[in-house]
This record gives structure tokens, sequence and C-alpha cells, in this order.
């Protein structure tokens, strides 16, 4: 991958559409954008023009506008052209600027080339990835506060310090008491069970991040015929799950999601639970059994008289068919009619109060995903083992705390490895 040479894509959608934003990003592209908006351009000025193939035939009507470096999303010299969005246009285009020895960009090459330009760290491009993912607006609000440098904030402060601490405690075995800052070792000592309350209490919200970005995980369980599919239905507010008197008419998990205030929530619909002998009821019971596993919020469906044993000890106790019966009595539980819809919104009362309960109302220090979370845990252990094993070796204390600032340093880009690079990238769409 050559960083200099000039590239395109189209950053807008494929398909039909009124406009189309196609991106070009490279060095010294003042006289490309002079050749197409027929005038010298004025950087950040949008210019209507008929954009011409070098025959001088019409390709489109377009609005172009010109980015100089370093003052753009790459730091490189960006051109943007708007075009109606049709796939003839599009491709006439994408032929036109291959003319002018430009290629098609890869997935994410304009982020990259924002990284290697110090226009964004591997903390902002994650927020990026997860804001074009965004569903709710729970996931845009984290993501965009991720993607503006609020989790490159945290970070970078946090390896400031661990950096500061190291340097210090490494000094403290070549230089005299008299030549250090008074009561260092104390100070040391302190600002690093400061830092590891932190980044602990950070893997500790990890729950929250994946439940923002991912989703919340809603599973509805319950014995046979209990009115699960049902109540599926009604909750999602359409037939989404088959509705039969027979037994086991669920077999597979039956999924959807839904935006509950914002929140992401992934609503699933099991096979019923019972002793069968049936092979393909037995596969969706352990399915079943799966998605409790995973679940963060359960469901447990009963009709009223059965017996009721607890699935898992975070359950919604829920009692189907409240319509035939007159007592509501049972402590704890809600009474629903799937039938009728009664109890509907007391059920989901109660499904919102577990959802902030889980979010913590969407407060994170930062937004966590996988490649971030396992390089928090080692910056931890590495805190954790200078302040457990520390026994008056600055030397080894200040190691564990530099390995600490290198994990977050991998999490910035800062110290990154071909693979990272490459992982993160990857993720994002054709022109970011």
């Amino acid at each position: 991958m050559n960083n200099n040479d000039t590239i395109f894509a189209l950053s807008s959608g494929r398909g039909k559409s009124g406009v189309a934003v196609i991106r070009i990003s490279g060095n010294d592209l003042e006289k490309f954008a002079k050749k197409i908006i027929g005038r010298t351009p004025v950087p950040r000025h949008a210019y209507f023009t008929n954009l011409r193939d070098d025959n001088g035939e019409i390709i489109d009507q377009c609005v172009v506008i010109y980015f100089v470096a370093p003052h753009s999303f790459t730091g490189t010299d960006i051109i943007e052209i708007q075009c109606h969005g049709a796939p003839a246009v599009i491709n006439k285009i994408f032929e036109f600027l291959r003319g002018h020895n430009m290629r098609g960009a890869t997935p994410g090459e304009f982020s990259r080339r924002a990284f290697y330009n110090n226009k964004m760290d591997l903390s902002d491009v994650d927020g990026l990835v997860a804001l074009l993912d965004a569903q709710t607006d729970k996931q845009r609000a984290a993501a965009l506060r991720s993607m503006m440098g609020g989790d490159s904030a945290v970070y970078e402060n946090w390896r400031d310090q661990m950096l500061e601490i190291s340097a210090y405690a490494a000094a403290m075995t070549d230089y005299d008491a008299d030549d250090l800052p008074p009561n260092i070792a104390d100070k040391i000592l302190g600002r690093m069970k400061t830092l590891y309350t932190a980044v602990s209490g950070a893997l500790g919200n990890y729950k929250v991040s994946r439940a923002i970005m991912c989703g919340i995980n809603i599973t509805i369980v319950g014995e046979t015929n209990v009115g699960k599919s049902s109540l599926f239905n009604r909750i999602v507010g359409s037939a989404r799950a088959i509705v039969s008197d027979i037994p086991g008419t669920t077999r597979d998990v039956v999924s959807a999601q839904m935006d509950i205030d914002g929140y992401m929530v992934n609503l699933s619909d099991t096979a019923g639970l019972r002793a069968t002998v049936d092979f393909v009821e037995r596969i969706g019971i352990e399915r079943t059994n799966t998605e409790i596993a995973n679940a963060d919020i359960v469901l447990h469906i009963v009709n009223i008289g059965d017996s009721i044993t607890p699935i898992t000890k975070d359950e919604i106790l829920v009692i189907n068919k409240s319509d035939t019966i007159d007592s509501h009595d049972i402590l704890g539980a809600i009474y629903v009619s799937a039938k009728t819809g009664a109890g509907l919104p007391e059920l989901m009362h109660e499904i919102r109060n577990r959802i902030a309960e889980i979010t913590n109302n969407g407060e994170s220090a930062v937004m966590i995903n996988a490649r971030t979370y396992d390089l928090l845990v080692t910056a931890r252990d590495e805190l954790f083992a200078a302040l457990n094993d520390f026994n008056g070796d600055y030397d080894i204390l200040s190691e564990h705390v530099r390995y600490a600032a290198d994990a977050i340093g991998k999490i910035l880009g800062t110290i990154g490895t071909a693979e990272i690079l490459d992982k993160t990238f990857s993720q994002l769409c054709l022109g970011k």
C-alpha cells in the first residue's frame, strides 16, 4: 500500500440515490481540482460545475469542493465530488479518475492516512467504526464521543502518568534522596493506586460498553405452550414467531432487534424447556440454554399454577394468560396477557429499569471493544503486579508500569503492530 498514491472511493452508499459523494485523496491535487472546476479553486468553497471527461463530453453536473492539506480528513489534499447517485454516473467518474493515474482505495485507507498524518489515533478510529455501525441514539452518542477524542484524552492522561511514574521509579536507584522531590516514594505508590483503580473501573464498565455498542440480550424462556412466541410477537409488534397449540413448535431461536429508549435490544424467542426424545427439538433446547447463558435479561414465562423454579438470579418472572385468572398475588411477578396485551406496559417498564441498571444510564469512562479490553487487562495486571509484588526494588516497579504504559500506547496506536493496524482499519468501509 503506497501512501503517496492518489486514491478515490465512493463515500456514500451504493445503489440508486439522489446524490453520491466521491472522495479523492492525494498530494498536490490543486491542478486536478482546477481542471475539473474550470478555475483556480479556493479551498473549502463549493463549485457547481459540468464535470467533463478528457474528450470534453459532460459526465454529470456536480458540486466540487477542494480541501488543501493539512486541513482535511486525511491530512492530504482532498477533492470531494458530489454527483448524481446513478450507478452509470459513478462508474463513468471512476473511469475518468483511473485515466488520471488514480486508483480505488482499499477499505479504511482514508482513515489509515488520517492516522499516519496524526489526524486520528486508533481510539478515534475505533469510535469511527462504531459510529458507522450505530443504529440507536445511545450507540451514536457513545461512538461520537470516542471518535471526537473523548476516549483518547482519558488514555493519554493515563499513559502520561504511567510514563512519569516509571521515570521517577527508575530514578530512585540513580539519584540521592536529596535530589528527588519530597516523599516521592509515597507519591509514586499513591498515584499508581489511583491509576489501578481508574483502569479497573473502566474494565468493570465493559458490560456497559458491550451493552451499548452490541446490544442488550433479552431472552424469553419457559416450558412449552406458556405463550413465549405470542409474547415475543406482542413485544416486537409483528408476527415474527410461529404460534401454535402444538407443544414444541419453536425449535430454533427466533430473534429481532429493537430500539428501547435509544438502546439496541436483541430479543430472542427460544424453544420450550422440557424433556424430549425428538432430536431436532433437543438441539433447539440446547440453543435455548446457550441463549440463557448469554442473556443480560431473561423473561421467564409461566402459566398460573405451574411450578416456578428460577432459571437465573436476574430473571423477570412473567405470568402469562392473566386474562383467564382473577388473582394476581405472586410477589415480584408481572402478570400479562400475550393475547390482549394486558400487563405489557408494566413489563416494558420493568425491562427499561433493568436496562438502566445494566447500562448505568450510559455512563462509562471509555468505550471498550474486544481489542481495547485485552490491552486494558494487560495494563491493569501490570499495575497490580507493580503494587502487589513491590519489595523496595524500584527498577522492577518501573518496568511493570512501563509495560502498562505500552499497553495503553497500543490502544492509541502510539505503539502498534501491523496486525493491530490492519485489523482496525479493515473494519471501515470504502471512502473512510
